[in-house]
C-alpha cells in the first residue's frame, strides 16, 4: 500500500486528552468571560451563571450579559478548535461533545433537566457559532499551500 498524507489511526487517548483540553478551554474562557462582564457591571460571581439554566434571559440584564458571554465563549472555542484539534472534519464532533458535557454539568448543577427555551436557544446558537467558525478557521490552515522548493539541487 502506497504511502499516505495523513495517517488516521484510532487513538483513544489522544482523543480523550483532547476533549479534557477543549472543556478545559470552554469552562476557563467562559469563566473569564463571565468575570469580564460582571467586573464591568459591578455584579458578583456566580456558578449560577455557569451552569443554571433560568438564568439566561432576555428580560433580566444579568441574564442578558450571560447570554452575550456564551457567545463570546463560543469565538474564544472557535480559536481553541484551531489550536488544539487542527482539523475541520473533527470541528463539529468536539463542539458537540463539549456541549454535551454541558448539558450534563447544568443537569447536575441544579439537579433537573434544563428545561428553558432560552437556554437551549443559547446553546443552538453557540453550538452553530463554534462549529462553523471552528471549521472555518481549521479548513484555512489545512487548504494552505505546502511550499515546493523548486530551485534545482546543487551538485557538488
Amino acid at each position: 500500500m502506497a504511502g499516505q498524507f495523513r495517517s488516521y489511526v484510532w487513538d483513544p487517548l489522544l482523543i480523550l486528552s483532547q476533549i479534557v483540553l477543549m472543556q478545559t478551554v470552554y469552562y476557563g474562557s467562559l469563566g473569564l468571560w463571565l468575570a469580564l462582564v460582571d467586573g464591568l457591571v459591578r455584579s458578583s460571581p456566580s456558578l449560577d451563571q455557569m451552569f443554571e439554566a433560568e438564568i439566561l434571559g432576555f428580560s433580566t440584564p444579568p441574564g442578558r450579559l450571560s447570554m452575550m458571554s456564551f457567545i463570546l465563549n463560543a469565538l474564544t472555542c472557535a480559536l481553541g478548535l484551531l489550536y488544539f484539534i487542527r482539523r475541520g472534519k473533527q470541528c463539529l464532533d468536539f463542539t458537540v461533545t463539549v456541549h454535551f458535557f454541558h448539558l450534563l454539568g447544568c443537569w447536575f448543577y441544579s439537579s433537573r433537566f434544563p428545561s428553558a427555551l432560552t437556554w437551549w436557544l443559547v446553546q443552538a446558537v453557540c453550538i452553530a457559532l463554534m462549529a462553523v467558525i471552528g471549521e472555518y478557521l481549521c479548513m484555512r490552515t489545512e487548504l494552505k499551500e505546502i511550499p515546493l522548493n523548486s530551485a534545482p539541487k546543487s551538485s557538488v
